[in-house]
Protein backbone atom coordinates (compact mmCIF):
# COMPACT_ATOMS: atom_id res chain seq x y z
CA UNK A 1 0.00 0.00 0.00
CA UNK A 2 1.47 3.32 -1.09
CA UNK A 3 1.78 6.13 1.44
CA UNK A 4 0.40 9.46 0.33
CA UNK A 5 2.60 12.37 1.40
CA UNK A 6 0.96 15.81 1.34
CA UNK A 7 2.48 18.14 -1.31
CA UNK A 8 3.29 20.79 1.31
CA UNK A 9 5.30 18.31 3.39
CA UNK A 10 7.11 16.98 0.30
CA UNK A 11 7.99 20.51 -0.75
CA UNK A 12 9.24 21.46 2.72
CA UNK A 13 11.44 18.33 2.99
CA UNK A 14 12.87 18.90 -0.49
CA UNK A 15 13.72 22.53 0.30
CA UNK A 16 15.46 21.50 3.52
CA UNK A 17 17.52 18.84 1.70
CA UNK A 18 18.46 21.38 -0.98
CA UNK A 19 19.65 23.74 1.75
CA UNK A 20 22.17 21.26 3.20
CA UNK A 21 24.93 21.85 0.58
CA UNK A 22 24.31 25.62 0.84
CA UNK A 23 24.77 25.47 4.61
CA UNK A 24 27.92 23.41 4.12
CA UNK A 25 29.37 26.07 1.82
CA UNK A 26 28.47 28.74 4.37
CA UNK A 27 30.24 26.84 7.14
CA UNK A 28 33.39 26.24 5.04
CA UNK A 29 33.50 29.86 3.85
CA UNK A 30 32.95 31.23 7.36
CA UNK A 31 35.64 28.95 8.82
CA UNK A 32 38.21 30.02 6.23
CA UNK A 33 37.36 33.72 6.58
CA UNK A 34 37.72 33.58 10.37
CA UNK A 35 41.04 31.74 10.03
CA UNK A 36 42.32 34.41 7.63
CA UNK A 37 41.81 37.08 10.30
CA UNK A 38 44.85 37.81 12.50
CA UNK A 39 45.00 36.14 15.92
CA UNK A 40 43.28 33.10 17.34
CA UNK A 41 41.81 31.80 20.60
CA UNK A 42 45.22 31.27 22.18
CA UNK A 43 46.29 34.84 21.37
CA UNK A 44 43.13 36.15 23.08
CA UNK A 45 43.69 33.94 26.15
CA UNK A 46 47.35 34.96 26.43
CA UNK A 47 46.38 38.61 26.05
CA UNK A 48 43.91 38.30 28.93
CA UNK A 49 46.62 36.72 31.07
CA UNK A 50 49.00 39.58 30.32
CA UNK A 51 51.43 37.43 28.32
CA UNK A 52 53.12 34.03 28.50
CA UNK A 53 56.36 32.35 27.44
CA UNK A 54 56.53 30.83 23.92
CA UNK A 55 56.67 27.25 25.22
CA UNK A 56 53.40 27.68 27.13
CA UNK A 57 51.77 29.26 24.06
CA UNK A 58 52.92 26.35 21.90
CA UNK A 59 51.47 23.82 24.38
CA UNK A 60 48.15 25.67 24.36
CA UNK A 61 48.00 25.63 20.55
CA UNK A 62 48.76 21.92 20.52
CA UNK A 63 46.09 21.28 23.17
CA UNK A 64 43.46 23.20 21.21
CA UNK A 65 44.51 21.66 17.89
CA UNK A 66 45.56 25.03 16.48
CA UNK A 67 49.04 23.80 15.52
CA UNK A 68 47.56 21.80 12.62
CA UNK A 69 47.02 23.18 9.14
CA UNK A 70 43.80 25.11 8.41
CA UNK A 71 42.38 22.34 6.25
CA UNK A 72 43.03 19.69 8.89
CA UNK A 73 41.24 21.87 11.44
CA UNK A 74 38.36 22.40 8.99
CA UNK A 75 38.01 18.67 8.36
CA UNK A 76 37.98 17.86 12.08
CA UNK A 77 35.38 20.55 12.72
CA UNK A 78 33.09 19.33 9.93
CA UNK A 79 33.32 15.76 11.22
CA UNK A 80 32.28 16.93 14.69
CA UNK A 81 29.51 19.04 13.20
CA UNK A 82 28.14 16.01 11.36
CA UNK A 83 27.70 14.42 14.80
CA UNK A 84 25.95 17.59 16.09
CA UNK A 85 29.00 18.35 18.20
CA UNK A 86 29.58 22.12 18.08
CA UNK A 87 32.71 21.89 20.18
CA UNK A 88 33.80 23.53 23.41
CA UNK A 89 33.80 27.25 24.17
CA UNK A 90 37.16 28.20 25.66
CA UNK A 91 35.74 31.55 26.80
CA UNK A 92 32.61 30.32 28.59
CA UNK A 93 34.11 26.94 29.60
CA UNK A 94 30.94 25.14 28.46
CA UNK A 95 29.82 23.19 25.39
CA UNK A 96 28.95 25.60 22.56
CA UNK A 97 25.49 24.09 22.12
CA UNK A 98 24.67 24.67 25.80
CA UNK A 99 25.56 28.36 25.55
CA UNK A 100 23.68 28.76 22.26
CA UNK A 101 20.49 27.20 23.60
CA UNK A 102 20.64 29.44 26.68
CA UNK A 103 20.84 32.55 24.45
CA UNK A 104 18.62 31.48 21.55
CA UNK A 105 15.32 32.10 23.34
CA UNK A 106 16.12 35.76 24.05
CA UNK A 107 17.13 36.46 20.46
CA UNK A 108 14.09 34.71 19.00
CA UNK A 109 11.83 36.59 21.40
CA UNK A 110 13.33 39.91 20.27
CA UNK A 111 13.19 39.02 16.57
CA UNK A 112 9.65 37.64 16.60
CA UNK A 113 8.40 40.64 18.59
CA UNK A 114 10.18 43.11 16.29
CA UNK A 115 9.02 41.49 13.05
CA UNK A 116 5.46 41.13 14.37
CA UNK A 117 5.29 44.81 15.33
CA UNK A 118 6.87 45.90 12.04
CA UNK A 119 4.66 43.63 9.92
CA UNK A 120 1.32 44.33 11.62
CA UNK A 121 1.73 48.10 11.91
CA UNK A 122 3.46 48.31 8.52
CA UNK A 123 0.67 46.64 6.54
CA UNK A 124 -2.00 48.47 8.55
CA UNK A 125 -0.49 51.91 7.98
CA UNK A 126 0.33 51.07 4.36
CA UNK A 127 -3.24 49.99 3.59
CA UNK A 128 -4.62 53.02 5.45
CA UNK A 129 -2.37 55.37 3.47
CA UNK A 130 -3.35 53.71 0.17
CA UNK A 131 -7.05 54.16 0.94
CA UNK A 132 -6.34 57.89 1.31
CA UNK A 133 -3.70 58.17 -1.37
CA UNK A 134 -2.15 61.61 -1.97
CA UNK A 135 -4.06 63.13 0.97
CA UNK A 136 -2.59 64.82 4.04
CA UNK A 137 -2.89 61.53 5.97
CA UNK A 138 -0.95 59.71 3.27
CA UNK A 139 1.78 62.37 3.26
CA UNK A 140 2.15 62.29 7.05
CA UNK A 141 2.39 58.48 7.18
CA UNK A 142 4.87 58.38 4.27
CA UNK A 143 7.03 61.09 5.87
CA UNK A 144 7.14 59.24 9.20
CA UNK A 145 8.11 56.05 7.36
CA UNK A 146 10.96 57.89 5.62
CA UNK A 147 12.19 59.28 8.96
CA UNK A 148 12.17 55.81 10.57
CA UNK A 149 13.98 54.33 7.59
CA UNK A 150 16.70 57.01 7.58
CA UNK A 151 17.36 56.89 11.35
CA UNK A 152 20.18 54.49 12.35
CA UNK A 153 19.10 51.86 14.86
CA UNK A 154 21.98 52.59 17.26
CA UNK A 155 21.08 56.30 17.36
CA UNK A 156 17.41 55.51 17.95
CA UNK A 157 18.39 53.07 20.72
CA UNK A 158 20.57 55.62 22.52
CA UNK A 159 17.86 58.27 22.13
CA UNK A 160 15.27 55.95 23.69
CA UNK A 161 17.57 55.15 26.60
CA UNK A 162 18.15 58.86 27.21
CA UNK A 163 14.44 59.77 27.10
CA UNK A 164 12.59 56.77 28.57
CA UNK A 165 15.21 55.48 31.03
CA UNK A 166 17.44 58.37 32.08
CA UNK A 167 15.01 61.31 31.90
CA UNK A 168 11.59 59.74 32.55
CA UNK A 169 12.59 56.51 34.34
CA UNK A 170 9.75 54.56 32.74
CA UNK A 171 11.73 51.64 31.32
CA UNK A 172 14.85 49.71 32.37
CA UNK A 173 18.11 50.60 30.62
CA UNK A 174 19.07 47.08 29.59
CA UNK A 175 19.13 43.37 30.33
CA UNK A 176 16.30 40.89 29.99
CA UNK A 177 15.16 40.74 33.64
CA UNK A 178 15.53 42.83 36.76
CA UNK A 179 18.61 41.53 38.57
CA UNK A 180 17.83 40.14 42.01
CA UNK A 181 14.05 40.47 41.62
CA UNK A 182 13.44 36.68 41.30
CA UNK A 183 9.98 37.24 39.85
CA UNK A 184 7.79 34.33 38.74
CA UNK A 185 4.58 33.85 36.80
CA UNK A 186 2.93 36.88 35.24
CA UNK A 187 5.20 39.22 37.18
CA UNK A 188 8.19 37.71 35.36
CA UNK A 189 6.40 37.98 31.98
CA UNK A 190 5.65 41.66 32.58
CA UNK A 191 9.24 42.26 33.71
CA UNK A 192 10.65 40.69 30.52
CA UNK A 193 8.14 42.64 28.39
CA UNK A 194 9.22 45.95 29.97
CA UNK A 195 12.87 45.14 29.19
CA UNK A 196 11.99 44.34 25.57
CA UNK A 197 9.94 47.47 24.81
CA UNK A 198 12.84 49.68 23.71
CA UNK A 199 14.90 46.99 21.90
CA UNK A 200 11.78 45.87 20.00
CA UNK A 201 10.86 49.43 19.05
CA UNK A 202 14.41 50.26 17.92
CA UNK A 203 14.69 47.12 15.80
CA UNK A 204 11.16 47.20 14.34
CA UNK A 205 10.73 50.84 13.33
CA UNK A 206 13.22 50.60 10.45
CA UNK A 207 11.55 47.49 9.00
CA UNK A 208 8.11 48.96 9.62
CA UNK A 209 8.95 51.62 7.02
CA UNK A 210 9.77 48.90 4.46
CA UNK A 211 6.47 47.08 4.94
CA UNK A 212 4.45 50.29 5.01
CA UNK A 213 5.83 51.61 1.72
CA UNK A 214 5.58 48.24 0.00
CA UNK A 215 2.03 47.63 1.26
CA UNK A 216 0.89 51.07 0.12
CA UNK A 217 2.24 50.50 -3.38
CA UNK A 218 0.85 46.97 -3.55
CA UNK A 219 -2.66 48.02 -2.43
CA UNK A 220 -2.75 50.81 -5.00
CA UNK A 221 -1.80 48.34 -7.75
CA UNK A 222 -4.35 45.71 -6.69
CA UNK A 223 -7.19 48.24 -6.38
CA UNK A 224 -6.86 49.01 -10.10
CA UNK A 225 -7.23 45.36 -11.18
CA UNK A 226 -10.33 44.06 -12.95
CA UNK A 227 -11.52 41.63 -10.25
CA UNK A 228 -11.61 44.46 -7.68
CA UNK A 229 -13.72 46.65 -9.97
CA UNK A 230 -16.01 43.67 -10.59
CA UNK A 231 -16.45 43.04 -6.86
CA UNK A 232 -17.19 46.72 -6.31
CA UNK A 233 -19.77 46.68 -9.14
CA UNK A 234 -21.48 43.68 -7.52
CA UNK A 235 -22.03 45.76 -4.38
CA UNK A 236 -19.16 44.65 -2.13
CA UNK A 237 -18.69 47.10 0.77
CA UNK A 238 -15.41 48.89 1.41
CA UNK A 239 -14.46 46.66 4.36
CA UNK A 240 -15.21 43.39 2.56
CA UNK A 241 -13.52 44.66 -0.58
CA UNK A 242 -10.36 45.55 1.31
CA UNK A 243 -10.15 42.44 3.51
CA UNK A 244 -11.34 39.67 1.16
CA UNK A 245 -10.15 40.96 -2.20
CA UNK A 246 -7.43 43.59 -1.94
CA UNK A 247 -5.44 42.61 1.18
CA UNK A 248 -5.03 38.92 0.31
CA UNK A 249 -3.37 39.77 -3.01
CA UNK A 250 -1.51 42.84 -1.80
CA UNK A 251 0.15 40.82 0.97
CA UNK A 252 2.08 38.58 -1.45
CA UNK A 253 5.13 40.85 -1.99
CA UNK A 254 5.08 41.87 1.69
CA UNK A 255 5.24 38.23 2.83
CA UNK A 256 8.14 37.65 0.44
CA UNK A 257 10.01 40.61 1.94
CA UNK A 258 9.27 39.30 5.45
CA UNK A 259 11.04 36.02 4.70
CA UNK A 260 13.99 37.73 3.04
CA UNK A 261 14.48 40.20 5.88
CA UNK A 262 14.56 37.60 8.64
CA UNK A 263 18.29 37.10 8.15
CA UNK A 264 18.77 40.89 8.06
CA UNK A 265 16.97 41.27 11.38
CA UNK A 266 19.16 38.50 12.80
CA UNK A 267 22.22 40.52 11.84
CA UNK A 268 20.72 43.77 13.10
CA UNK A 269 20.10 42.25 16.51
CA UNK A 270 23.88 42.31 17.13
CA UNK A 271 23.83 46.11 17.51
CA UNK A 272 20.58 46.21 19.49
CA UNK A 273 21.55 43.42 21.90
CA UNK A 274 24.95 45.00 22.49
CA UNK A 275 23.49 48.44 23.27
CA UNK A 276 20.74 47.10 25.55
CA UNK A 277 22.93 44.35 27.09
CA UNK A 278 20.49 41.62 26.05
CA UNK A 279 21.96 38.13 26.59
CA UNK A 280 21.20 36.84 23.09
CA UNK A 281 23.01 35.50 20.04
CA UNK A 282 23.84 38.99 18.80
CA UNK A 283 25.71 39.99 21.93
CA UNK A 284 27.27 36.52 22.03
CA UNK A 285 28.56 36.95 18.46
CA UNK A 286 30.10 40.31 19.33
CA UNK A 287 31.84 38.88 22.39
CA UNK A 288 33.03 35.84 20.43
CA UNK A 289 34.62 38.04 17.78
CA UNK A 290 36.45 40.10 20.42
CA UNK A 291 37.60 36.97 22.30
CA UNK A 292 38.37 35.02 19.09
CA UNK A 293 36.14 32.14 20.24
CA UNK A 294 36.11 30.26 16.91
CA UNK A 295 33.90 27.38 18.00
CA UNK A 296 31.26 29.76 19.34
CA UNK A 297 31.32 31.88 16.18
CA UNK A 298 30.92 28.82 13.96
CA UNK A 299 28.11 27.56 16.17
CA UNK A 300 26.27 30.87 15.78
CA UNK A 301 26.73 30.73 12.00
CA UNK A 302 25.42 27.16 11.84
CA UNK A 303 22.41 27.87 14.06
CA UNK A 304 21.58 31.08 12.20
CA UNK A 305 21.73 29.25 8.87
CA UNK A 306 19.28 26.62 10.08
CA UNK A 307 16.88 29.29 11.36
CA UNK A 308 17.00 31.25 8.09
CA UNK A 309 16.39 28.11 6.00
CA UNK A 310 13.37 27.12 8.11
CA UNK A 311 11.92 30.64 7.94
CA UNK A 312 12.35 30.77 4.15
CA UNK A 313 10.56 27.42 3.75
CA UNK A 314 7.71 28.62 5.96
CA UNK A 315 7.52 31.85 3.94
CA UNK A 316 7.13 29.89 0.71
CA UNK A 317 4.37 27.80 2.27
CA UNK A 318 2.49 30.91 3.44
CA UNK A 319 2.96 32.43 -0.02
CA UNK A 320 1.40 29.35 -1.61
CA UNK A 321 -1.49 29.50 0.87
CA UNK A 322 -2.19 33.14 0.03
CA UNK A 323 -2.10 32.47 -3.71
CA UNK A 324 -3.58 29.04 -4.61
CA UNK A 325 -2.40 29.52 -8.22
CA UNK A 326 1.16 28.79 -7.07
CA UNK A 327 2.14 25.14 -7.35
CA UNK A 328 4.72 23.73 -4.96
CA UNK A 329 7.13 21.90 -7.23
Amino acid sequence: MSIHIPPLLTYALRRILQAIPIMLLIMVGSFLLIKMAPGDTVDALVGDMGGADPAFVARLRAEYGLDESVFVQLWRYLMKLAQLDFGWSYVYEQPVLTVLMARLGNTMLLMVASLTVAFVFGITLGAFAARRAYSLTDNVISTLGLVFYAMPSFFLSLLMILVFSVKLGWLPVGGIRTIGAFKTGWADVIDVARHLVMPTAALSLIYLAFYMRLMRTSVLEVMDLDFVRTARAKGAGDFRLMVHHVMRNALLPVVTLLGLQFSTVLGGSVVIETIFSLPGLGQLAYTSVIKRDLNMLMGIVALSSVIVVIVNVLTDLVYAWLDPRIELK
